[in-house]
């Protein structure tokens, strides 16, 4: 026999002595002298002889529990039958176990020294049962120890069902992660211990452990979800079972929210929140692990956003002028606030700003756009619609088939004689027959008496003047958009010199000498001359 082995079975011996020894001892002191005698004797022989057999038989388990038991019993009965009390079976009983645990943690260190499976004693999480009862998981079914060939011990039991004896079943909720519903807890754990936790080789960077199954390209994009990015896959993902899909965490909008705490106090206090965000969960949108677009977005702008905006893509696809924000990286994002906000169409704020946020100062192209905040500065007369804050009376913030996004026709030149259509930007608010009657006392105020003063200077078929003439389109610091410096007139700038009554009132621009006009009594201005139309 291996010399290990006996020092094995001298330790289950002393075991059982111990056990019956203690049983007798306290026998004797509380029962009668020959039960104590008897007990005493009866247990130290036959727990000594069955702890001694059968440790060297059958290894620690059975020789702890032999030798605590039938010390024990043996000492309890004779005591019994002579009249002493149950308390040396007690006491028995309690010292057996005692020394049998003792064995067996002995018998742990045991495999753990003596050069055998150093590797586990080294490990930084070792499992507990690795460090304190190789038996809970181990049985031996050779009495040699080690064997040339073969192995001498076996587990108690196979794959998930051995890890189950201590940690309980799994596998009852929706989603079980396919390790564990085969059984196959070794494929992600160390049944012996690890040097990260949870008995894994990995410490808080999970990436090369999910990436032993999971493909990595889905997860290295160029723009990375930050817990993706540190490996903390169990932020979000449980890894035995949920009931969640793809072993989320629970709901999957309150598991993102959990982080993005800022969006979540931004809904809850927004007068808008964008569909998809309010009725669906943030994966319709973002990736969650990596993307190639900014932002996890699954498709870039605006292609993501015309999934589901299809009219404003037919219009893109047709239009002969796409705004440019709608075509760089932040598409959409540029004037449009993603997730909720305050104001209408979810903008990212008052309409007015954010165009200026381009359109004003220092601004971008080449030639450069116009500066409108400089040009609206100061005037005390601004345009209805931008009176309104509104710059889409006019222009269309997407895409147009007229110049300068605007909504409909209007003349660029000075001079545009009207014709059916010529107008219709201006025509979308102002009275559709303006231009279209020499008289009329309800189209329009600009006339004198009943005669059309409007019709007049624009439906000239050979010089017709444009509404850039005399009004400026966005702001002026004169009323009805007049311009006190003139209208631009090559490098000349007309004045008029407007002055306005109650009821009319006159101009004299580089045009024509002064006339006037009264909407009540028609003025006679046939003594004016130097017309130049």
């Amino acid at each position: 026999m291996k010399p290990y082995l006996l020092l094995l079975a001298l330790v289950f011996s002393l075991a059982a002595t111990t056990g019956a020894t203690t049983g007798a001892t306290t026998g004797a002191t509380t029962g009668a002298t020959t039960g104590a005698t008897t007990g005493a004797t009866t247990g130290a022989t036959t727990g000594a002889t069955t702890g001694a057999t059968t440790g060297a038989t059958t290894g620690a388990t059975t020789g702890a529990t032999t030798g605590a038991t039938t010390g024990a019993t043996t000492g309890a009965t004779t005591t019994s039958a002579t009249g002493a009390t149950t308390t040396s079976a007690t006491a028995g009983a309690t010292a057996g176990a005692t020394a049998g645990a003792t064995t067996r943690a002995a018998a742990a260190q045991s495999c753990l020294g003596a050069g055998c499976h150093v590797k586990i004693a080294s490990l930084k999480h070792p499992h507990q049962p690795a460090g304190e009862d190789c038996l809970s998981c181990h049985r031996q079914k050779s009495k040699e120890h080690p064997l040339q060939k073969g192995k001498s011990f076996e587990l108690a039991a196979r794959g998930g069902a051995l890890c189950a004896t201590c940690h309980g079943a799994m596998g009852k909720k929706k989603v079980v992660h396919p390790p564990v519903k085969e059984g196959e807890c070794t494929s992600c754990h160390n049944p012996h211990g690890g040097n990260g936790r949870h008995l894994t080789g990995v410490g808080d960077d999970q990436k090369t452990l999910c990436f032993g199954c999971h493909e990595a390209a889905p997860f290295t994009r160029r723009f990375v979800h930050g817990p993706v990015a540190e490996g903390a896959c169990g932020a979000c993902h449980e890894p035995h079972e949920s009931d969640g899909k793809a072993l989320i965490r629970g709901d999957l909008k309150a598991l993102c929210l959990k982080c993005h705490e800022d969006f979540a106090k931004g809904m809850q206090a927004a007068v808008r929140v964008h569909a998809p965000v309010k009725n669906a969960p943030c994966t319709s949108c973002h990736d969650p692990h990596s993307s190639v677009n900014a932002a996890l977005l699954k498709e870039k702008m605006p292609d993501l956003c015309l999934r589901c905006h299809k009219d404003v893509g037919k219009k893109m696809s047709g239009a002969k002028l796409v705004h440019k924000p709608m075509t760089d990286p932040k598409g959409c994002g540029n004037c449009h606030s993603t997730h909720y906000s305050m104001a209408k169409g979810l903008m990212a704020g008052d309409q007015k700003t954010i165009c200026l946020g381009c359109h004003g100062a220092n601004p971008p192209g080449n030639p450069p756009l116009r500066d409108m905040a400089r040009e609206l500065s100061g005037k005390k007369v601004l345009h209805g619609p931008l009176k309104d804050g509104k710059c889409d009376g006019c222009h269309n913030p997407h895409a147009s088939d007229y110049r300068r996004l605007l909504l409909g026709n209007y003349p660029v030149s000075f001079y545009a004689p009207y014709r059916e259509g010529a107008y219709d930007l201006c025509l979308r608010c102002h009275n559709k027959n303006l231009l279209r009657y020499p008289d009329t006392t309800v189209y329009t105020r600009f006339r004198n008496g009943a005669h059309n003063l409007h019709y007049v200077h624009v439906t000239d078929r050979i010089k017709g003047r444009s509404c850039l003439a005399c009004h400026e389109t966005h702001a002026a610091s004169d009323d009805k958009l007049m311009n006190p410096s003139g209208a631009r007139f090559g490098q000349w700038q007309i004045k008029t010199r407007l002055k306005l009554t109650s009821t009319g009132g006159s101009c004299a621009p580089g045009c024509h000498l002064p006339y006037a006009y009264d909407r009540d009594r028609a003025v006679d201005n046939t003594k004016a001359s130097g017309d130049t139309r």
